[in-house]
């Protein structure tokens, strides 16, 4: 069982989808581990840790060569996929719904690609989940990023000259990025306030210190989702939220939104009449930007200023941490299959459970059902 290790090709993409600590426990599992030259570069993995942990370098042709499983952070171009074994599992965040036509390519190129983003939520999958773990550290990410272009510090300051107040940040999506938002922000001093569709998550905002904002007597709202992911809010809930929440941003000085609907464009949460409403040097971070954004006036890739108010919207916020994202990732592909390996043919086979849920091609077509409907 040959597992090959792809240097990822997306444009500023500095992750890899294994580090010599999981390159080891893949050997220990009986596999042969082949990286490509470079592939850990941007993640402070050098190629000297990878040979020293068991595996063998080289170009890309030769890593691919009767490669059994490839693994990738982004799906790679399905035209550099040469020379792998037939039926080969290509194991990456494929991204599925904005690329579709790849989906179609894998499937010609004879490929069985497996979606992590598709690994269903549930207990037994939890350390398998890149979109937790990747989510998390761009959580943190975001409040640092956030920091960084506030001209003012967080926490409040008593001092001889007078004090400086502290913050106000206000966290829109209280998911796993939001939360590590919450916890971040609150750790380095700020006001922090938060909001959600989902009324479950008040005593989780509250957990970590920070005060709920919800909207009250509105029926239909609770925005519950399958999976764990929340769902598209109702015209009479999106109609009281964005009355309560222009009142509340006009006083923030930071604003953090993290909402995203699975297959859907990013929910908007925040008009340019309430970027106009917030104080001159306020800041907003768009974790969303990468799929139309959460807020308008937002530019993937770019820090933009709006009526005076600064609109963060780096893209692959995670990816910016390649280090310990890179370490969090190769775990969870790692927990992956390891959890389904059989020692007896020394390879790992699913179950209809997780396998149905991330597979998107096989045998020549796509047959994953989320792709199909």
């Amino acid at each position: 069982m040959k597992i090959a290790v792809l240097k990822e090709q997306a444009e500023g993409e500095r992750r890899v989808a294994a580090t010599p600590e999981t390159v080891k426990k893949f050997i220990a599992l009986g596999a042969t581990m082949a990286v490509e030259r470079g592939a850990g570069a941007g993640a402070s993995c050098a190629d000297a840790d990878y040979e020293a942990a068991g595996a063998t370098l080289g170009s890309r042709a030769e890593t691919l060569n009767g490669a059994d499983i490839i693994l990738g952070v982004q799906g790679p171009d399905p035209a550099s996929l040469t020379g792998m074994a037939a039926g080969a599992w290509l194991v990456a965040g494929l991204n599925p719904f904005g690329e579709r036509a790849r989906v179609d390519a894998y499937a010609k190129a004879g490929v069985e690609a497996l979606a992590m983003e598709f690994m269903p939520r549930i207990t037994r999958a939890q350390s398998m989940d890149i979109l937790s773990s990747q989510s998390n550290l761009a959580g943190y990410k975001a409040v640092l990023d956030a920091a960084a272009e506030y001209g003012r510090a967080f926490p409040m300051m008593m001092t001889a000259a007078g004090t400086v107040s502290a913050a106000r940040v206000f966290v829109m999506g209280v998911g796993v990025a939001g939360l590590q938002a919450i916890a971040t922000a609150r750790r380095l001093g700020a006001q922090v306030s938060a909001t959600d569709v989902r009324s479950a998550t008040k005593e989780q905002i509250q957990s970590l210190g920070a005060k709920p904002i919800f909207v009250e007597n509105v029926a239909g709202i609770e925005g519950e989702g399958s999976g764990g992911y929340a769902g598209e809010m109702s015209p009479e809930y999106q109609k009281a939220q964005a009355e309560l929440v222009s009142g509340h941003i006009a006083k923030q000085d930071i604003v953090i939104t993290t909402a995203l609907i699975p297959g859907r464009p990013a929910p908007r949460l925040i008009s340019a009449a309430q970027v106009a409403s917030m104080k001159p040097g306020s800041v907003i971070v768009d974790l969303a930007v990468e799929q139309g954004g959460n807020v308008e006036g937002a530019v993937a890739g770019e820090v933009v200023t709006v009526s005076g108010v600064k609109i963060v919207g780096h893209r692959n916020v995670a990816g910016r941490l390649a280090a310990d994202a890179s370490a969090l990732f190769s775990r969870n592909l790692y927990n992956f299959l390891n959890a389904f390996w059989d020692k007896e043919t020394g390879k790992p086979v699913l179950d209809a459970e997780i396998g149905d849920a991330i597979r998107l091609t096989k045998d020549g077509a796509v047959v994953n059902a989320r792709l199909l409907s």
